[in-house]
């Protein structure tokens, strides 16, 4: 049995909450009771798993989603085997590691003789629940992702840094190599994704913002974090700390988990709207965020991508970041045009490129897995059929484990984002593990209270209608159960209370 998560960002709590360690005690019970079912066979014996491989499919250690590095006298973009930025990495590794100190005991217990354990089978192949456990073999594999690239990178100094790694989270990965970024730079994760017909990345290769080509090197996007996210907050807070509302000092800490990143200033609007009720307060943090927009924008390592891109992308980020450069209408969906103009084909979901997989289009591989977009996701893909058998090929999207804002689809214009928590895990079995099933899927969400939270509605709110009053139907067109013919009558549209 193979399980994959991704996109933890575990950081050094310098910059917001990550997932609370409560959520890794619970993946573990699960994870004993996916080995007891992988353990029934398809031919109605159970036989006890003697393995299980964890993948960490990238951006679990987030080093870039620090405030340390505002302080820093380096920056990743320069060379990352430079000393200083070698002792920098490795001082927020060590950060995080503390940090996250009792989730990570947890996960590098997993490893541990006796981690894992399941029932034995009694003498009629039927688990024993009265009998001892015994132990499942637990492998736990790291690759990397955009946040945590520098694990990929050779050298002593971060052999170093990989070696309280790999013994802080119990990993397989060996310390003096490079934490492999594709499958085929390790051996032995290749052999297990094989055994799985599994073939999995992070998925970084395929943003132009945080991918340029050597994942031995920053990108934009590490920019984009450290200069713009990390020291807006830390600018808000040292000067207009006092003055501020404390529910828009909560809520900015939260920047990081809007998706896509770029919409962080069509969320910083909608956040100033529903919580600060002072107009020159709202004024003043967006000219906060405009200046660390343009000294942003007009970095070195910023202004020399705009040589080598194939479209104006300086001008765009100038475009979707600055409040001064805002539209009056359609900001958000134009910038998300822009950047689906940018991945290639327009939709969210990378499952185009999964399309492309080698050991799609082979054949190798029935199951298809990318992290990085925090979005999961079940795509079927293709349908093959010879000599009497089907291969069933799906892409899957791993999702995350931490908060996500995403945006409300009834008035755009109103910049309102709803936040939830996130925790999803992806199971692969093989042979006639979980009686001849292949894979399962399981994604958690759990609801962000809003009770205690003082919000204010200060903007005209000429979409919305206020909470207890009903939404009004005039504008809803009505239309036929989805399940229902095609030649069915509209029914009528109920109000509904918002």
């Amino acid at each position: 049995m193979l399980l994959i998560i991704s996109d933890l960002h575990l950081t050094d709590g310098t910059s917001g909450a990550t997932i609370s360690p409560g959520a890794f005690s619970i993946f573990a019970e699960r994870l004993a009771e996916l080995a007891t079912s992988a353990s029934c066979r398809a031919d109605g014996q159970y036989r006890p798993l003697e393995r299980l491989d964890l993948l960490l499919l990238g951006d679990v250690l987030d080093v870039i989603r620090s405030t340390r590095w505002s302080s820093a006298g380096v920056r990743p973009w320069d060379d990352p085997r430079m000393p200083q930025l070698v002792d920098e990495v490795g001082e927020i590794t060590d950060a995080i590691l503390e940090h996250n100190a009792e989730a990570l005991t947890v996960l590098r217990n997993l490893s541990r003789e006796g981690g894992i354990r399941i029932p034995p089978a009694d003498r009629r192949g039927r688990p024993a629940h009265d009998a001892e456990p015994q132990p499942v073999r637990v492998r736990t594999h790291y690759m990397v992702g955009n946040h945590d690239w520098f694990y990929h990178v050779t050298g002593a100094g971060y052999d170093s840094i990989r070696r309280r790694v790999v013994e802080r989270m119990g990993l397989a990965n060996r310390h003096d190599a490079p934490f492999p970024h594709d499958p085929l730079e390790s051996a032995e994760l290749l052999e297990t994704l094989r055994a799985h017909r599994v073939c999995a990345r992070h998925g970084d290769v395929f943003d132009p913002f945080n991918f340029e080509g050597d994942r031995d090197a920053s990108s934009l996007g590490d920019a984009i974090v450290i200069e713009l996210l990390n020291r807006f907050g830390v600018e808000v807070q040292a000067q207009l700390g006092d003055d501020l509302p404390d529910a828009t000092l909560a809520g900015l800490r939260e920047i990081d988990n809007v998706r896509p990143l770029l919409l962080a200033p069509v969320w910083i609007d909608g956040l100033l709207e529903r919580t600060c009720p002072f107009t020159a307060l709202r004024k003043q943090v967006k000219q906060v965020w405009d200046r660390q927009a343009e000294e942003f924008l007009a970095l070195p390592f910023v202004r020399n991508r705009d040589s080598w891109s194939p479209v104006d992308l300086v001008d765009g980020l100038e475009r979707a970041l600055k409040f001064s450069q805002r539209l009056n209408v359609g900001w958000a969906s134009s910038i998300v045009s822009w950047l689906a103009s940018l991945r290639g084909p327009n939709d969210p979901s990378y499952y185009h490129h999964a399309l492309k997989e080698q050991d799609f289009r082979n054949r190798r591989a029935a199951h298809i897995v990318y992290g990085h977009t925090h979005q999961v996701e079940t795509v079927p893909l293709d349908a093959s059929y010879q000599e009497g058998s089907v291969l069933n090929q799906v892409y899957f999207n791993s999702g995350t484990w931490r908060r996500v804002h995403s945006q409300t689809r009834l008035a755009l214009g109103e910049h309102e984002f709803i936040p939830c928590d996130v925790m999803t895990y992806l199971a692969f079995f093989r042979g006639d593990e979980r009686k001849g099933r292949v894979y399962e899927t399981w994604s958690g969400t759990l609801g962000v209270s809003t009770q205690h939270a003082p919000f204010y509605r200060v903007d005209p709110g000429t979409a919305s209608t206020p909470h207890g009053q009903r939404l009004p139907t005039s504008g809803l067109r009505g239309h036929a159960p989805h399940f229902g013919p095609a030649a069915a009558p509209r029914g009528i549209v109920p109000t509904r209370r918002v």
